[in-house]
């Protein structure tokens, strides 16, 4: 029987990233992975990431997949692709299925990191094809250049719900809905807001009540449900769709932790059964450690950290690492993930009818109950008239992401000391249009706008990550934050650079009095 001294279970950012801290003090480690290609998620998350810095902010997903690849092989991990564990005991030993054999190898420790699994909701015609959930969705897309459908409704207003329908919009897809039974968004409000002003109606408690078709998926039928979840007769509404896509949640897989006879528990906060660990991961079998999603879901941001921290456990707890060291290095992590859960997306906020931010202003009933953003939005510092040009910034709530005010080297952006401090706006330093914070803000929240371009007219500048891209002179259509058209708008400049990584700037032209309610140009 081979024997390591490290086993991980899952290449996933968490995985990886537990692996490489380890590998780096030296020990000998395997990850088995069953997919066919290592990264989990992060190689379908095309986004910008939130944060900061050392949260790898404004960076996208699948470039932090590949950073950790390279970093895996440099430390001299060992991964082992299509690669199913399909036993894990107490004795930490392992069986793996590789092709058509199951091998039996032996660890001195593990670290369970397999992630997470979609959650299904089931409808009359749940089972139909077409109706797949948004990680599929995006596989489609991202990895294998497909398009999951021609016309779309969204199940789910979570992080994930959001991006995927937007990443459904950028292939080209037209998401007719994005509806889900609670009564408010779940997910970040800028990411709400970037699907809102493309003009994709939300529909809060509302879930399906039938999808029809025979061999596959036709229409969807979703009404308004009660406070008990219960259907409102006569509140139907049906639309024609190929495509139902399900972002209802996810559950910890955290069955190979159960094998292992690790102590478990149902902790709602954490979104399902999983192990119990302490702060390090150490779970209640000794050596067996347990990382990201598979022990609570967060954020790919947090995964990554908590697999740092598994990493340097089990180095320290295996003599690789020394007290001093151990201490400092699990110190700098515990910092920068106490940092990502912050705010009112915080895991002890789940569940909480947070009514104001932590500045006193009130949270926009609009953006929570109906995707966008109404006249509340000039309550925000963000958001401020001043003469000439100047950016504009429409975050609204206290999310862990500050790259904003790095991006200004000038200094008209500031945050404060807390990364989920909303970002104000320096009226006595004059902004030189670089763009740099309209690329850099990965909640695409932020504008620049000059209301006196002359004759009467102003300019907005936008974030634009669509093909094909408008070109100058163009003339089309400004939207509002609703998604509603306000007025004839006409393309003034389309500027690209390596250093907005693929966010585009776009430039228009609208009469004065709309530049600060445009937000979205659509080509005629």
């Amino acid at each position: 029987m081979k024997r390591y001294e490290l086993i991980v279970i899952g290449a996933g950012p968490a995985g990886l990233s537990a692996a490489i801290e380890a590998a780096k003090a030296g020990m000998e480690v395997i990850v088995f992975d069953e997919n066919a290609r290592p990264g989990g998620q992060l190689f379908k998350q095309i986004h910008k990431f939130f944060g900061s810095k050392e949260h790898r902010a404004k960076v996208r997903g699948f470039n932090i997949g590949e950073d950790l690849l390279k970093e895996a092989k440099e430390a001299g991990v060992t991964v082992e692709l299509n690669a199913t564990v399909v036993g894990l005991y107490p004795e930490k030993e392992v069986n793996v299925k590789i092709g058509n054999k199951i091998k039996h190898i032996k660890g001195d420790a593990v670290i369970i990191a397999t992630g997470a699994s979609e959650a299904v909701v089931n409808f009359p015609g749940w089972t139909l094809p077409g109706v797949i959930g948004a990680g599929a969705a995006q596989t489609m897309m991202n990895l294998y250049h497909v398009q999951p459908g021609e016309k779309v409704l969204m199940l789910g207003s979570g992080n994930v719900g959001l991006v995927v329908s937007y990443q459904l919009l950028q292939a080209g897809c037209e998401v007719v809905a994005l509806v889900d039974a609670a009564p408010k968004i779940g997910g970040y409000g800028v990411h709400a807001a970037k699907v809102s002003r493309c003009g994709v109606p939300f529909y809060l408690s509302h879930t399906i009540k039938q999808v029809e078709g025979t061999d596959c998926v036709t229409g969807v039928t979703i009404a308004e449900v009660d406070a008990s979840f219960h259907f409102i007769p006569g509140t139907e509404k049906h639309f024609d769709v190929d495509t139902v896509c399900l972002a209802v949640g996810l559950n910890p897989m955290s069955q190979l932790a159960e094998m292992a006879q690790c102590q478990m528990e149902d902790n709602p906060k954490k979104a399902g059964f999983v192990p119990v660990c302490d702060e390090y991961g150490r779970t209640s079998v000794d050596g067996i450690y347990v990382a990201g999603d598979v022990s609570g879901i967060e954020e790919a941001s947090s995964a990554m950290i908590e697999g740092r921290i598994a990493g340097v456990s089990v180095a320290h707890d295996f003599s690789y690492v020394n007290d001093e060291e151990f201490k400092e290095k699990v110190a700098g992590f515990e910092t920068a993930l106490g940092s990502l859960r912050q705010g009112m997306f915080a895991p002890e906020n789940r569940g909480k009818n947070i009514e104001k931010t932590e500045e006193g202003i009130e949270i926009s009933k609009n953006l929570l109950k109906k995707g966008y953003l109404g006249e509340e939005v000039f309550t925000f510092p963000g958001v401020k008239k001043i003469k000439g040009l100047h950016p504009v910034i429409e975050c609204t709530q206290n999310i862990p992401c500050n790259p904003c005010q790095d991006a200004c080297k000038r200094g008209c952006i500031k945050i404060g000391e807390k990364i989920t401090s909303l970002p104000d706006v320096d009226e006595n330093v004059p902004c030189i249009g670089c763009g740099m914070c309209v690329a850099s803000c990965s909640g695409q929240a932020i504008f620049l706008v000059n209301e006196d371009a002359g004759d009467g007219m102003g300019t907005v500048t936008m974030p634009y990550e669509f093909l094909p891209l408008p070109e100058k002179g163009e003339k089309g259509l400004a939207l509002s934050r609703k998604g509603e058209t306000i007025c004839e708008a006409e393309v003034v400049e389309v500027k690209t650079a390596p250093a907005f990584d693929h966010t585009n700037l776009l430039t228009i032209k609208v009469p004065s009095e709309y530049v600060m309610n445009a937000r979205f140009y659509k080509a005629r």
